[in-house]
């Protein structure tokens, strides 16, 4: 495989392993190591490429293992919290705080949430997997998928709801 090849393959879905990163390791920085070690390990595999049926897939699961394994390491003390990946033009500046808040908010709601319940999230709300595919990455099978999705929308949606009406009769 040339390296032309490789990186029409690889880099179409870069970003997602990114994102995927940032969501479980939550620091930039770790997530941009975590997104280079990836893409290095399919580099260095990148013969065995071929015999994979979803390389997306396969080098999400990648993904999710490695940052795993940051955060069971001693190193993962030292992550620090930084989210801000949503911005929004031409709106009132007080309707951008109460969004960014809201934002913030769901961000911290889902950080809080089980790892499962917190990867679901990650690849079916935001990278937009199907079911299928996110059963795959994780190994589960395709209704325990939809019943963790499901109870992680559910405490999102309450938490939020708590806070947004706090102190309201």
């Amino acid at each position: 495989m040339t390296q032309k090849e490789f990186l029409n393959i690889v880099m179409p879905f870069k970003d997602k392993v990114f994102r995927l990163a940032k969501r479980l390791l939550v620091s930039t920085e770790e997530a941009e190591d975590a997104t280079q070690e990836v893409l290095l390990k399919l580099w260095k595999n990148k013969l065995k490429i071929a015999e994979y049926n979803n390389v997306e897939a396969f080098s999400m699961t990648m993904t999710k293992n490695y940052c795993f394994d940051k955060l069971k390491s001693k190193q993962s003390q030292n992550l620090k919290i930084v989210h801000s990946n949503y911005e929004e033009k031409n709106t009132p500046l007080q309707t951008q705080v109460e969004l960014n808040d809201s934002v913030n908010w769901v961000a911290k709601i889902i950080e809080e949430l089980p790892e499962q319940q917190k990867i679901i999230i990650q690849l079916r709300d935001i990278e937009d997997y199907d079911f299928d595919e996110i059963a795959k990455m994780l190994d589960m099978n395709n209704t325990a998928v939809r019943v963790a999705l499901s109870r992680a929308r559910k405490t999102i949606r309450e938490k939020l709801t708590n806070t947004h009406n706090y102190g309201v009769k």
